[in-house]
């Protein structure tokens, strides 16, 4: 059972990630973006995941060097998470990106760094370039986001080094168990994106009798749900209370069988893009 926000998951190469972590996906740069990654550090959280396409790192760069200050911690003991997008998928430019990154976050390395999205005939360039990085010692772990199965295949096939993560939308209403299981059995981590499936599960019948029995509310519900279930999650809030609540999740457990009807609240249905049809 995970019991504090310290817990951390092994990766397939020996890396310990956190399980909860704090998301900056649409959060404008600038003050909301920085005080957001500095409260969530002084709060304990100590995994920040953001993008080069959020357009925030300068500023979650920023949050990162004041929450390390006030919290009295060392770079060593974040985990930070950034993502090579679509546009940048590419041998050369995969490299450059990661160096661009990392200059605008202010940081020598990262901890993990994923491929945005599976752009049909450049991914496979893109994760030889996060090979190279990884093997030059520059980043902890690699990864990918919003791979499917069939994608996952496909890289296997010239990969000489196995995703450490698969970060992909995952909520009650989507739980991707297929995707989920092959990602068990080939000692991937699954993270979760959009946990909280942007706020449109706070008025479920189910999850709100769950979270009365346990006093606590729908989202930490969830949250503790997805940690139940093995997958890293990663809610994103800049509200201080928000940052706080989404924190308290390790202080209570639910039931195999209320896991069981959470699960079961499953659609297939997504609210962002989907991995087999995007066009961006």
């Amino acid at each position: 059972m995970v019991k504090s926000i310290e817990d951390r998951t092994t990766l397939n190469n020996g890396v310990k990630m956190p399980w909860l972590g704090l998301g900056v996906f649409r959060v404008e740069n600038g003050p909301d973006a920085s005080n957001a990654v500095r409260e969530a550090i002084v709060q304990g959280y100590r995994s920040i995941d953001g993008a080069a396409i959020y357009e925030n790192e300068e500023s979650m760069g920023q949050g990162i060097a004041e929450g390390i200050k006030e919290a009295g911690i060392s770079r060593e003991d974040l985990f930070i998470t950034s993502k090579l997008w679509n546009a940048d998928q590419g041998y050369e430019s995969g490299l450059k990106a990661y160096e661009e990154s990392l200059k605008r976050l202010g940081l020598d390395y990262l901890d993990l760094y994923l491929i945005h999205w599976p752009v049909k005939g450049k991914y496979k360039e893109a994760w030889r370039a996060l090979e190279t990085i990884y093997k030059e010692g520059r980043v902890r772990a690699i990864g990918v986001s919003n791979f499917q199965i069939h994608h996952l295949e496909d890289l296997f096939t010239d990969a000489e080094i196995k995703p450490a993560v698969n970060q992909v939308e995952y909520h009650p209403r989507l739980t991707q168990k297929p995707l989920h299981e092959f990602c068990k059995a080939q000692g991937i981590q699954l993270e979760a994106w959009a946990p909280l499936m942007v706020g449109k599960l706070f008025d479920n019948e189910v999850l709100k009798e769950i979270a009365d029995k346990h006093n606590k509310s729908i989202a930490q519900v969830i949250l503790r749900w997805d940690l139940q279930n093995g997958v890293v999650t990663i809610p994103k809030s800049t509200n201080k209370g928000r940052i706080k609540e989404n924190s308290g999740i390790f202080d209570f457990e639910l039931t195999a069988e209320e896991v069981t009807q959470i699960d079961n609240l499953n659609q297939d249905f997504r609210t962002g893009a989907d991995p087999d049809n995007f066009n961006f």
